[in-house]
């Protein structure tokens, strides 16, 4: 019997540059062109969302940087620029680059048992930038990995999309136990913020970030034990009637998000029709949903933190404590939303804090369509080990 495939590894990077959420709240607020019920709404979306800081590729963000040559942002006048959106994925090609390879490298070093000539599989992550050659391809080059890895990209898909990339990862183990394959999502969301007095635009402002992960997906038999998931079970499901409730498009001055506030409510109506289908089988857990405490069934909930407002009501509906949301909640207050790559990171927290061998973790992350992607895994800890 083939064993199931693991994920391990795993690492996480951001940006040097940090930004405080008060202080870019002030400079979005006091953007010419916004009437006051637009800057209510700059200030309540940014005050209510959950963040304390993000990390961001664009240094004349930050307060030590100086340059003649704004682009973003011009700090004599603490005015926002609009780039276009060729200049735009011109700074997301060469910062995107960098941290996948950075990213990915660490996963490799950091595994005790695995090396850069391991690796049969690339898969790439991404829906905040474009070029080919693309991130898989550098991945290659950079760590000197042979011509014939097999290389795939996943992009466009928003902040859903580890989650189709580590049921591909899983697909490809149970194909080939022999193959080990290295996920890598890089999200460069700030490239794309941009005054606005539209709401939904200003919701989405008030919470994307940049910030990287990567991990090694495998079922091969490998002499050390380390903190790792098991990956059990995938379900993807559609509430169609968000679909134009969160989007992802292109503009001339960048990628326009449409995140609209019915987003939590669509999201708490359709969670547990979207999270059923993975106990199929397990006659306890479709009691546990039939008298609502399918919360308490699970020790670990990996939910991926959209915003504050999509984390209190999925809290709310599958009566989660406190402590079982202080990952996500974390993640989001430390980083932001990073897009794709934010799963991984309350992942990562999670096997860091808490974590037993044999826990269960309710893995969910949302996108445009509206859809959720869904897994769920088990801890696999060293025997001994207490966290």
């Amino acid at each position: 019997m083939s064993r199931p495939a693991v994920l391990r590894s795993l690492q996480t990077i951001v940006p040097d540059t940090v930004i405080a959420q008060d202080a870019v709240r002030d400079v979005f607020a006091q953007q010419p062109g916004l009437g006051r019920l637009a800057q209510r709404i700059v200030t309540a979306s940014f005050d209510g969302s959950g963040i304390d800081t993000r990390h961001t590729v664009i240094e004349e963000f930050s307060p030590l940087h100086e340059t003649e040559e704004p682009v973003f942002f011009a700090p004599s006048t603490r005015r926002l620029l609009a780039p276009g959106t060729r200049a735009r994925n011109d700074i997301y090609v060469r910062e995107s680059t960098r941290l996948f390879v950075e990213v990915a490298q660490r996963a490799i070093e950091e595994d005790p048992d695995l090396q850069a000539s391991d690796v049969t599989h690339v898969i790439t992550v991404s829906c905040t930038g474009f070029h080919a050659p693309g991130p898989e391809y550098e991945i290659v080059r950079a760590l000197g990995l042979p011509d014939s890895v097999q290389r795939f990209h996943f992009g466009f898909m928003g902040c859903y999309a580890v989650m189709p990339a580590l049921r591909a990862a899983s697909q490809f183990c149970a194909a080939d136990p022999d193959a080990v394959v290295l996920v890598v999502s890089v999200e460069l969301c700030t490239l794309h913020l941009r005054s606005s007095d539209d709401p939904d635009t200003i919701v989405a402002t008030s919470l994307f970030a940049d910030g990287g992960a990567a991990g090694i997906v495998t079922a091969r038999q490998l002499p050390s034990e380390v903190p790792a998931l098991i990956l059990d079970r995938f379900h993807t499901a559609i509430a169609p009637e968000g679909e134009k409730d969160m989007a992802w498009t292109i503009g001339d001055e960048g990628f326009e998000m449409i995140l609209s506030t019915a987003v939590p409510q669509i999201i708490g109506e359709t969670i547990l029709g979207a999270l059923r289908p993975l106990y199929v089988g397990e006659h306890d857990m479709s009691i546990a949903f039939e008298e609502g405490t399918i919360g308490e069934r699970v020790a670990h909930w990996a939910i991926h933190p959209g915003g504050r407002s999509i984390l209190d009501r999925i809290q709310e509906r599958l009566r989660l404590s406190d402590a079982q949301l202080h990952p996500a909640r974390t993640v989001l207050r430390e980083n932001g939303n990073m897009s794709s790559a934010t799963i991984l990171f309350v992942l990562q927290r999670i096997l860091e804090e808490g974590a037993q061998r044999g826990d269960r973790v309710a893995a969910m992350a949302f996108g445009p369509g509206l859809t959720a992607e869904s897994a769920l895994m088990t801890v696999e800890m060293p025997r001994g080990h207490v966290s």
